[in-house]
């Protein structure tokens, strides 16, 4: 393994991250997809939702506010209290829980995975044991909504995800993939770089 692989591969501290507010990933508003995906009823009212790495991130809240049973998850401390913070203020409830996002089980399988920057963000030798936790996590028709991040440059976080690469690690077997292109949303904070977005079937 090369210096630089090696390097790649060290575990990143995500709670001094948000500590030093060093978050160039966070939108600071709902990602342009959510609203789409609601327009579409995709997002809805009685359904359940998980989030992974969920990190400061608005969505959960905002799945709460529509009425969805939300469970999030980040490793970083010092976020699910944030995201606490921001359930309380409104009066509503979730499961927010620190630890480990591939490891966690909700009590029951859930109608809806929203994918934003958890994939990018965990090393891509992890990404066979994030495929079949959500398999494992989404109930059979439900939905993983996920934003791939495009990145020519190799390194992270965050890695690219190579829509050729999620093909194969989402196969057909396992997952219905749109007809639609992907709709690209640029990232206004990381270079413009484009995050497609797809809604996958759970079979």
């Amino acid at each position: 393994m090369s210096e630089a692989e090696s390097e790649d591969r060290k575990p990143v501290d995500w709670e001094e991250r948000f500590k030093a507010d060093d978050a160039p990933w966070e939108r600071g508003e709902l990602h342009p997809a959510f609203t789409m995906w609601l327009d579409a009823g995709l997002i809805a009212s009685g359904k359940s939702v998980y989030v992974p790495g969920c990190g400061r991130s608005l969505e959960p809240l905002a799945f709460a506010s529509l009425g969805l049973e939300v469970s999030a998850v980040d490793y970083a401390s010092s976020a699910i209290v944030w995201q606490w913070t921001q359930f309380k203020a409104a009066g509503l409830t979730g499961t927010l829980v620190t630890g480990d996002a591939l490891a966690f089980r909700p009590d029951s399988p859930v109608d809806l995975y929203y994918e934003q920057t958890f994939l990018c963000a965990i090393h891509p030798s992890k990404r066979e044991e994030y495929e079949k936790a959500a398999f494992e996590q989404i109930a059979p028709g439900g939905h993983l909504l996920a934003l791939f991040m495009q990145k020519e440059e190799r390194g992270g976080p965050p890695y690219g995800c190579d829509m050729d690469e999620m093909r194969a690690l989402f196969g057909e077997e396992s997952w219905a993939w749109p007809d639609a292109e992907p709709q690209a949303f640029p990232h206004p904070s990381l270079g413009g770089k484009a995050e497609l977005a797809v809604a996958l079937k759970r079979k």
